[in-house]
Formats: C-alpha cells, sequence, structure tokens
C-alpha cells in the first residue's frame, strides 16, 4: 500500500511526533509498504503526483530534546506562505495515499482539526475520528464526561483568559494546560507563593488552564488497541515527574510492564481504561494515564491520548510487546483496525 505517515506540525509535541513518525515508517517499510513520511506544516515542492514514486521521505530528523521545540523557529523555516497549519501539496499528497497513518502529537494533531479536515476530502487515515479527538484532547470537557459516568478523577478548577484564582482544595496542585500534551506546561506546586506563577507558565500555551487536586500515588497507563486492553505499565521517574524530560530521554524512567499489580488491580485498572476509551468515543487505540491514590487505594483516571507517542520510550509499544505484539505488527494493526471504521 501506498502509506503517508504525517508528522510534524506545529504542536509542542512536534520533535515527538517527527521521532514516532521516523519509527512507524522504518516498521511499515519492513511490512512491505511503500512508505513516505512528510511534515504536515513544512510541506512538499516537488511534484504532488510524483511523490510516491520519489526516493524522498523527510525522514532525516533529530532526537527529541530536553525541552519542547521552538515553534517560532518553525513557522519561519517555511517556504512561501506561512499561514495556516498545512504546509504545500499536503493535502494533495494524502489524497493519493490509500491511508495516512497520524503520528501526529499534541494539539494541532490530537485536537480534531486534523481528522475533521481529512474527513471532508473522504481522505482514510489512522486513529479516531474528529469528535472524540476534540473531546479527548480537552482535560475540561473529557474529565466532565469521566465524572458524569462515574469515573474516578482528581477533583479540579478551570481558568481561563488569564484569570488567576484559588482553588478551594489548596495545594499541592497540579497546574496544566487543558489541552497540552507531553507535561508540556505541567507545574506541580506545593505552597500558594508557587501558584501564580505557574498559573502564568500553562497561559504561556493557551487560554484555558486546568488546575487538580494532587494525588499522591504509584502512576500507571494502559494502552487500548481494538477491543484488546493492553497489560498497564507503571511508569517511575527516577527525578521529580513525569516530565517532558523524563518522557523522552532513554534511562530517565524506570517502566514495568506489566505493572506488579494483583490480578484484582489488574483488571481493575483494564476495566476502567476501556470504560474512558468508550465514554469519550475513542476508536483503534489509544492509552489512558492514571495515579494509584495511595491515600484510598482507588485508581484516579488523569487523561486520555488518542493519539498515543511511537518513540523508542514510548509506552504503548512497550505494553503491546508485552503480549507479543512487536512494533512492525502494532503498526500493521492500528491500519487494519483503521481501515474498519470506512
Amino acid at each position: 500500500m501506498d502509506i503517508l505517515v504525517l508528522a510534524g506540525g506545529l504542536s509542542t509535541e512536534r520533535d515527538v511526533s517527527l521521532t514516532s513518525g521516523k519509527n512507524i515508517l522504518k516498521a511499515l517499510k519492513e511490512c512491505g509498504h511503500n512508505a513516505k513520511m512528510l511534515d504536515l506544516f513544512l510541506g512538499y515542492y516537488g511534484d504532488p503526483n510524483t511523490f510516491f514514486e520519489s526516493g524522498e521521505d523527510f525522514s532525516d530528523v533529530g532526537e527529541i530534546g530536553l525541552s519542547d521545540p521552538r515553534i517560532d523557529e518553525v513557522k519561519a523555516s517555511r517556504t512561501g506562505e506561512r499561514a495556516g497549519l498545512f504546509g504545500e501539496n499536503v493535502m494533495k499528497i494524502c489524497r493519493k495515499a490509500d491511508i495516512v497513518f497520524l503520528a501526529l502529537h499534541g494539539e494541532d494533531g490530537e485536537n480534531g482539526k486534523v481528522q475533521a479536515s481529512l474527513d471532508t476530502l473522504g481522505i482514510k487515515y489512522t486513529g479516531s475520528g474528529c469528535l472524540a479527538s476534540a473531546i479527548a484532547m480537552n482535560k475540561y470537557i473529557s474529565k466532565q464526561l469521566m465524572f458524569a459516568n462515574g469515573i474516578t478523577n482528581a477533583e479540579y478548577i478551570v481558568l481561563k483568559n488569564g484569570e488567576c484564582v484559588y482553588p478551594d482544595f489548596g495545594t499541592p496542585c497540579v497546574i496544566k494546560p487543558s489541552s497540552g500534551g507531553s507535561s508540556v506546561g505541567v507545574t506541580i506546586v506545593t505552597n500558594k507563593s508557587e501558584y501564580e506563577k505557574a498559573v502564568e507558565l500553562a497561559f504561556k500555551y493557551e487560554n484555558e488552564v486546568i488546575v487538580e487536586k494532587y494525588i499522591k500515588g504509584r502512576e500507571f497507563s494502559v494502552g487500548v488497541l481494538g477491543d484488546t486492553v493492553l497489560p498497564p505499565i507503571e511508569i517511575i521517574p527516577k527525578e521529580g515527574f513525569y516530565d517532558y524530560a523524563n518522557k523522552y530521554q532513554p534511562g530517565a524512567t524506570i517502566e514495568i510492564c506489566p505493572a506488579e499489580l494483583s490480578e484484582e488491580e489488574t483488571a481493575e485498572i483494564q476495566k476502567c481504561a476501556k470504560d474512558v476509551f468508550d465514554v469519550l468515543g475513542l476508536e483503534v487505540y489509544g492509552r489512558i494515564d492514571f495515579i494509584l491514590n495511595e491515600a484510598d487505594g482507588k485508581f484516579y483516571a488523569l487523561e486520555a491520548n488518542s493519539l498515543p507517542g511511537m518513540t523508542g520510550t514510548s509506552l504503548l509499544p512497550q505494553e503491546a510487546k508485552a503480549i507479543g505484539i512487536e512494533y512492525p505488527d502494532l503498526c500493521n494493526k492500528i491500519i487494519e483496525l483503521s481501515f474498519k471504521k470506512y
């Protein structure tokens, strides 16, 4: 098949996306597909009609840094018109693919806008549709749906347009952009004096901020692949919390899969993961993050990822491997399940 791996873009997770894309591209080629990679924002200035016959795949990308990329520099690097998310010839090339493998992460890749654009043109793509993607990306909306459906998650307040209201539940608390990912702009504050600065940081990334009551406990993630709920993985950063650097720098975090949980706990967290997946309307695959509260022994759902990372340190491929699904097979399975949507 002719498969376009769409990566990059203008999200704060741009570098993560490019690395996922590079890995996916390699796996698809190993499986015998005619796969090519393209940057969503930078586009292609050659002939789109011969793109899949060309020797270009734009997979020569660097490693993930210790902090999120300079998006202003990315914008300045595009030739010609710099407005808009879609680069030159991107949609024309998408139309020529049998399916588009979305290796996008973060707001521009997971908030449903790209999916909606592909939908309007009748282009097939991997993962969830535009509505579920938008819901899962917005922590405020997804938390409301989880609360409404009896799924335990942290108490929270929402701040908008630069306001700085101190929560009734006080500190410690977690402050995060409502639609961010990879822990970019996230701060754990332990006292009131740190609060305003953390809120200000989160507002640098978007105009809606979530403040959650801090839950102390063990951190887990559970992937869903079609009707299969993957084994939970425990995440133990060697220093600090599971921030951008600890997520993507090899050796920074200890990851145990399958997680050391009792059979009852494993069944409970897997059921909760599937409940979240279904409540948010996700399709094909996804990953749900949890905290096991040491105070009450309950699993608290943190958030859902509609396009989980596929890098060398990413969690979903590790979970799949634990049940015998190697990385290339995982990519093929995602494509197979995605075609079923159509």
